[in-house]
């Protein structure tokens, strides 16, 4: 008894956590996009449902390139969606009704429009050129331009960007539009901290879903990737920036920095990590980085090879075998997990593992979900 009043459950282990789209989730205004009001106006609906935590996807200031997943502005909100005042009201509106809010925290990179990125593309010794990962051409011995590496962004195409202006090219792991932020710099890190973080902490946000955790630390020299697709120059190249050799010391002084003196909740999104004496490198709670973090085999089973929406076969063996594995990882140690089967980059989980068949639809869509609710983890 002592030692449980001494050490209490976190209030994360037990939530029950609700991702909500800005854009879909309810209009407020009647202009026929979503919005921050709109949310205000069901949080009495959520937490009816018995909803612990609201994540809010990106609200944040945006050209909205990749869905807001390119900040321009962390300090402020998608106009369409309201303002930071709507954003006070709606965190105040949750914690009346006992529920918690977490954000989505995007600091691999921002958009080409922030102000950061802005002043670093002005010229190559503006103080905030190494605030972005720039590198000057290589070219074949014709004289041909070629990009620094070979890496291939998540968009398809070169992950490198030449910038006519400064004539270099600038990294983008993810849209043209969306310039990789340079974590090796050390006011880098302190910018994110203060405009990212603690604006939206002392404003009483709860946490973070922290977006591609694994990828900040890409090293100083940046080489090619190993040829796997002997038909394209670029290459998959995640091996070359995914779990480099900082990423867990950056995540340590994040806790140690910012997160600590606020208990918020984190859970990360950690592609590109199949081991899971790796994964809990991430989420013991002695290593201080991560409270859980999304692992996407679960997600990925039954995910098509060409696009999202084109299934492929699976066997209930491949499902157990899965669920097993990414449970059973935690047993003996001070780490945590996530229990979830979809997020808004996957296809519906009803259509992957259960029916769109009308006569099953519904019902394995129930069972879905109470299989989730058996299993051990924050329930997203």
């Amino acid at each position: 008894m002592g030692s449980m009043a001494n050490n209490p459950t976190p209030w994360w282990k037990d939530a029950t956590v609700y991702q909500i789209y800005p854009a879909s989730f309810k209009d407020g205004n009647g202009d026929g996009l979503g919005d921050i009001p709109g949310i205000i106006s069901k949080v009495d609906y959520l937490a009816n449902l018995g909803v612990d935590v609201v994540w809010v996807s990106p609200m944040y200031a945006s050209p909205q390139i990749d869905m807001g997943y390119d900040i321009s502005d962390y300090e402020a909100v998608h106009a369409p969606y309201g303002t930071v005042e709507d954003m006070e009201k709606l965190i105040a509106a949750c914690h009346a009704r006992g529920m918690k809010l977490i954000l989505d925290l995007v600091i691999n990179h921002t958009s080409d429009q922030h102000a950061w990125f802005k002043e670093s593309r002005a010229s190559r010794d503006n103080p905030k050129r190494d605030w972005y990962i720039w590198r000057p051409a290589r070219y074949d011995a014709d004289g041909t331009r070629r990009p620094p590496t070979n890496w291939r962004s998540y968009f398809n195409g070169s992950a490198w960007q030449w910038d006519d202006h400064t004539q270099e090219y600038y990294l983008h792991l993810f849209a043209t539009q969306q310039p990789d932020l340079n974590w090796e710099n050390d006011a880098v890190r302190e910018a994110l901290h203060e405009s990212a973080m603690r604006f939206w902490l002392r404003r009483g946000v709860d946490g973070f879903r922290v977006d591609t955790v694994n990828m900040y630390s890409k090293g100083v020299e940046l080489r090619d990737a190993p040829v796997v697709d002997p038909n394209n120059y670029e290459q998959p190249a995640w091996c070359m920036y995914a779990n480099g050799p900082r990423m867990h010391e950056f995540l340590r002084a994040m806790n140690t920095q910012v997160l600590d003196a606020y208990d918020a909740m984190t859970v990360g999104e950690l592609p590109h990590t199949p081991d899971p004496a790796h994964v809990r490198r991430y989420v013991g709670a002695g290593d201080r980085q991560l409270n859980m973090v999304f692992q996407f085999d679960i997600v990925d089973l039954g995910q098509g090879a060409e696009h999202k929406y084109a299934w492929r076969p699976w066997a209930l063996p491949d499902l157990k075998a899965l669920v097993a594995r990414w449970q059973q990882f935690i047993d003996g140690t001070d780490a945590w997990t996530t229990v979830f089967c979809e997020n808004h980059d996957q296809g519906r989980s009803v259509s992957r593992l259960g029916s769109d068949d009308p006569r099953w639809r519904a019902v394995s869509a129930k069972m879905l979900a109470l299989m989730l609710c058996s299993l051990t983890g924050t329930l997203f």
